[in-house]
């Protein structure tokens, strides 16, 4: 049997400074107003409280209270993240309190869930499949291991240590243990952020463990529904399906269920490949990736077509004004790629990346940083807006733990190499063969697409620097110090440009990529999106909204698709949403004259012209409520 361990290493965010005017605003927005904003929620909806343990709860709780505890262990990730590049004496405060808090929590035996410590101690590990138990472990551990690399300090991490102690005492094939798994996989990767903080090597087999156990037979999630005193088959999901658990990951061949489980279970999966050199978790990623992107996969990156299981159904069913697509999920499938990166740098992982950042990652968030998408559908009739906060609140705080931590996906190095795999303007630093090197992007990212790159070494070094080019990019130009570049120190593959020569202090490489306005056609199998299009350029979907339409209905508008370079332009408003390119064209709109009074005739609706104005999709909702679309009606298809 062969074995597989990543190729690259990901520059860490901490290395990464950001100068635009796109990401670095909004992540100052992050730092400033939507941590802040996440915490007073937090408090204010007894969540930070509720590890004093002085609480009450009906019994039984409302799900979204039983995993409480990880919406405030994303937080105090997202806050650590952020105070690793921005110094902050009274967020660290607050992040200090809160890890206080949950030190205090925790029971003699480790055991740390502050639902089940108060309202149901009896329950403890009874129900894996759904309270969310192991789930709530994993963000704490994820927490504990941000608050330490943030801040040196290892009382979070140690307690946390003391809880992954529990739970691998509690669970395993050993005799006397518990062969269980949790219902929402999460603590399968925090096991291998604890093992790597740690280099305990206990953490990673039982990771490992989580992995292998899930959808063996007899099946535990029937077991302990048994011992619980109910059915296995009125189960309300009717399968394991919905938490990925009705084989063992190997055999599967689909991306099934509930979405954000998906993902964070794929994330594991791609970490333990290369942890434990196993090309068969690395096989099962790639099929399944293939299957996601191909079939199930919105243009926008998002995921997830059905409310109702917060996830797939089949092949082909991405209905667009009922998309569930939820935030998290996107961050997740953001987060499964980039790992999937690691292995061999193959482009297209960055480019779902770029693809989910710019559009499903980036409308869960309003401009003014307070207002967030749970669900992120592609069309509106006027009624979807963003809130400032959730009964679950899941996604804000995932997006904020994001956002913070946005640095660590633009780059990669190698033995001797340097991997640029996302374009803003700022510096990174890191090592090639050696040597310290420093890169500069100078851009206007994702405006146009021209990038330059200044890269910064002491002294002439060899190594190869690898430049992405998008999928969306047909055309491009590149040049070092204004010239071409030798053939021999040149090549494409994977989806990057090579560039492989002696570099020196000042060498300056210059990269243009065209950026057409372009339409975009969905596979015939998705029905809903037939006759239809979707306007793009460069990384950005773009939509249709009310306000730049008054008086029409946006379903009703029409444009001709093999047209679009001529019948639109790009004009940059920088006073519109922040400052953004937007894409002025003409369409037509059917027309209801002679229609009063009738429902059918013999007759096809005249259509009248119309001046059309398209924005970002991630801006939509943030000026008067109104509709929204996507997909357009395509003339004469």
């Amino acid at each position: 049997m062969s074995t597989i361990k990543r190729q690259l290493e990901p520059v860490p965010f901490t290395q990464v400074t950001f100068e635009d005017g796109f990401w670095a605003p909004r992540l100052e927005l992050n730092r400033t107003v939507t941590i802040p904003h996440i915490y007073r929620q937090l408090e204010a909806t007894g969540r930070i409280s509720a590890f004093e343990l002085n609480f009450q709860r009906p019994v039984p709780s409302p799900i979204v209270l039983i995993f409480g505890d990880s919406d405030p262990a994303k937080w105090i990730e997202a806050a650590s993240f952020s105070l690793a590049t921005h110094p902050d004496p009274a967020l660290a405060g607050l992040v200090d309190s809160a890890a206080e808090r949950i030190i205090h929590a925790q029971q003699q035996d480790g055991y740390l869930n502050t639902h089940f410590i108060v309202t149901q101690p009896e329950m403890r590990w009874q129900n894996l499949r759904d309270w969310h138990e192991l789930y709530c472990a994993g963000h704490l551990i994820e927490a504990a291991v941000a608050h330490y690399q943030a801040t040196g300090q290892r009382k979070l991490l140690d307690a946390l240590c003391r809880y992954a102690d529990h739970i691998d005492a509690t669970f395993g094939r050993e005799p006397g243990k518990k062969r269980g798994y949790c219902g929402h996989p999460e603590i399968e990767l925090a096991l291998v952020k604890l093992y790597q903080a740690t280099q305990n090597p206990r953490y990673l087999k039982l990771a490992s463990y989580f992995i292998d156990e899930r959808g063996q037979q007899p099946h535990y999630f029937d077991i302990e529904a048994r011992a619980r005193g109910e059915d296995p088959a009125q189960y309300w999901a009717k399968s394991y399906e919905y938490c990925q658990a009705h084989v063992p990951i190997r055999e599967q061949t689909q991306v099934v269920g509930h979405e954000v489980r998906a993902m964070y279970l794929l994330s594991a999966v791609a970490d333990l490949a290369h942890e434990t050199d196993d090309p068969t978790l690395l096989e099962t990623g790639e099929r399944l990736w293939h299957h996601l992107v191909t079939r199930r996969m919105y243009i926008t990156g998002g995921i997830g077509a059905a409310r109702q299981i917060e996830g797939f159904t089949q092949d082909y069913d991405l209905p667009d004004e009922t998309a569930y697509a939820e935030t998290c999920a996107t961050i997740g499938l953001i987060l499964w790629n980039h790992r999937l990166l690691q292995f061999s740098g193959e482009g297209k992982y960055a480019d779902i990346i770029e693809r989910a950042l710019f559009n499903g990652f980036l409308s869960g968030l309003s401009l003014d940083g307070a207002r967030f998408f749970y669900e992120n559908p592609l069309a509106s009739a006027g009624h979807h807006h963003r809130q400032s906060w959730f009964e679950c609140p899941c996604c804000p705080s995932n997006l904020a733990r994001t956002l913070a931590s946005l640095g660590g996906y633009f780059y990669s190095t190698g033995a001797n190499d340097i991997w640029v795999h996302q374009y803003a303007q700022g510096t990174a630093k890191m090592q090639a063969n050696g040597h310290e090197v420093s890169l500069r992007q100078v851009t206007r990212y994702p405006w146009d697409g021209d990038v330059k790159l200044e890269v910064g070494v002491a002294s002439p070094q060899h190594f190869t620097l690898h430049v992405r080019m998008p999928a969306w990019c047909e055309r491009w130009q590149i040049a070092v110090n204004d010239e071409q570049v030798a053939n021999d120190e040149l090549s494409t593959e994977n989806g990057y440009i090579h560039l492989r020569r002696e570099w020196n202090p000042g060498d300056v490489v210059q990269y243009k990529m065209e950026m057409p306005i372009h339409a975009i056609w969905a596979h015939p199998a998705v029905r809903d999106l037939q006759g239809r299009v979707a306007l793009g350029r460069g990384p950005l979907v773009y939509c249709l909204e009310g306000i730049d339409h008054p008086g029409t209905i946006l379903d009703r508008i029409a444009i001709d698709p093999h047209n679009v370079s001529n019948e639109f332009q790009v004009e940059q408003d920088d006073k519109l949403l922040s400052g953004v390119s937007i894409l002025r064209g003409k369409g037509t709109v059917a027309d209801e004259s002679g229609w009063e009074n009738v429902l059918y005739r013999n007759q096809q609706p005249s259509s009248k012209s119309i001046d059309i104005t398209a924005i970002p999709y991630y801006a939509w909702d943030n000026r008067a409520p109104g509709q929204m679309r996507t997909w357009i009606r395509a003339r004469g298809e």
